[in-house]
């Protein structure tokens, strides 16, 4: 299993880890939870944000695949990852 060292930061009254782009993952939220030795887990949590909307839309006849396809190309096309200096 590959691992990797990083910095935590504060952040307010939290904690931000950055994350090195070998460990990147394809979600805008993740589930953090400790397991019984201590370690800190994240699960990520598959977005299913407007998913009701966009069936419901769809079934009014609100919206059409031009538009359901431009909204998946935009997810898709990603911000390049950023270059950093190794820790």
């Amino acid at each position: 299993m590959a691992t990797r060292i990083t910095r935590v930061f504060d952040n307010g009254n939290s904690q931000a880890v950055p994350t090195p782009a070998e460990f990147r993952i394809d979600t805008d939220r993740v589930q953090i939870s400790r397991n019984p030795e201590g370690d800190l887990l994240r699960h990520p949590l598959r977005g299913q944000r407007g998913e009701a909307l966009m069936q419901t839309l769809q079934a009014l006849g609100e919206i059409d695949e031009t538009f359901v396809v431009a909204l998946e190309t935009e997810r898709q096309d990603r911000l390049p990852i950023q270059e950093r200096d190794p820790l």
